[in-house]
């Protein structure tokens, strides 16, 4: 049975992260901890954010955050992080997760998020995002 990926992945779009999540990564009913997904969309959200504050950032707030399907051991788990705001400080990023199922050939969204970075300084300090 294939991954029925094209149908349900975003068109047109790159994941920035993927990773498949290990049994050291759930809980004993085989469900992976929500600790674990957070951490990976902190992940995810921070690339864009970084690259766009060309330095170090740090993450402020998780404005958001719905689980919406569990995700399983084995799953491979994709994370799609785009810039939704950008202000002088501070960087607001959207991800959206999906699991692809590969035990039961289908691929589901899973979480969405919004979390905001603020890039910072040598002294963590917030410094002014320099755009091109």
């Amino acid at each position: 049975m294939g991954i029925n990926a094209d149908k349900v992945l975003p068109v047109g779009r790159d994941p920035t992260l993927r990773v498949v999540p290990m049994p050291s990564d759930a809980n004993y009913s085989g469900d992976i901890f929500g600790g674990w997904i957070m951490s990976q969309v902190d992940i995810a959200g921070s690339i864009p954010a970084a690259l766009l504050a060309k330095g170090r950032i740090v993450t402020i707030a998780v404005n958001t955050f719905l689980f919406k399907q569990p995700v399983y051991i084995g799953d491979l788990v994709s994370f799609y992080a785009s810039i939704s705001k950008v202000g002088k400080t501070s960087i607001t990023v959207d991800v959206e997760v999906y699991a692809q199922r590969r035990s039961l050939g289908e691929t589901v969204k899973v979480t969405d998020a919004t979390l905001t970075y603020v890039a910072v300084d040598d002294d963590r300090k917030p410094r002014a995002i320099q755009q091109s």
